[in-house]
């Protein structure tokens, strides 16, 4: 006779599997049968524990989102005052990348999940702006006090340029290993995080000196002479 699960045991197959699905086909390429499915459990069951699938959706970003959070903020606080530059972008990104490198994969599925949200206007008040915003805040009054000489709104450009790189980077694509002809592996996290922080922290330093004050240079088309 099968044993009964927990409610809480049956909420996680069901995040776990509706996590692995998203992943990989996106959220309309996702039917709250093909989760259940892959669960094992009951269609109801999905539909009693977190309601209709963009409800759902939300729970899969949701619990990891807070995990993150928690600890970006418990970095943020143990900064001296003010940060330097690395040292505030090493306690934004270093939680995400520990657990996408170490967490198991659960948590390349999240990586790759949150790089299709984060790149879709769909997501960006509901998920994007809900889970993130507050982290977001800490970080660009931060990167104020590391930067004083900086206009805010350049930060805010800074802020997007780095969480471009780092949602392309933790999701491991490997758009890079093709690219180099295997000399680079987007697996590697480690190696790619040695490389990650200074370029990101310069160029935080070098939007801050320029200030969007500085004409940008001409690019001038070169004509190819017909053979």
């Amino acid at each position: 006779m099968p044993t009964k699960q927990s409610p809480i045991a049956t909420k996680t197959r069901i995040l776990d599997a509706a996590e692995e699905l998203f992943a990989q086909a996106g959220y309309e390429g996702v039917s709250l049968r093909q989760i259940t499915r892959m669960a094992g459990v009951e269609l109801a069951l999905a539909n009693y524990h977190f309601g209709p699938k963009s409800a759902l959706f939300l729970a899969v970003v949701q619990r990891r989102a807070s995990e993150l959070n928690h600890e970006r903020l418990q970095l943020f606080a143990a900064l001296p005052t003010p940060p330097t530059l690395a040292g505030l972008i090493d306690a934004f990104a270093r939680p995400f990348m520990e657990r996408s490198w170490r967490g198991g994969a659960g948590w390349k599925s999240y990586a790759q999940l949150i790089a299709q949200v984060s790149t879709s206007p769909r997501w960006t008040a509901s998920v994007m702006s809900a889970q993130f915003d507050e982290v977001a805040g800490c970080f660009i009054t931060g990167a104020q006090l590391a930067l004083p000489q900086a206009r805010v709104r350049d930060l805010y450009w800074g802020f997007h340029f780095m969480l471009g790189a780092l949602v392309m980077t933790f999701a491991e694509t490997g758009r890079v290993d093709l690219l180099s002809g295997g000399r680079c592996q987007s697996s590697r996290l480690d190696l790619i995080y040695r490389r990650l922080i200074p370029f990101l922290a310069a160029g935080f330093e070098r939007i801050a000196q320029v200030g969007g004050t500085q004409p940008l240079p001409r690019v001038t088309a070169v004509r190819r002479k017909n053979k």
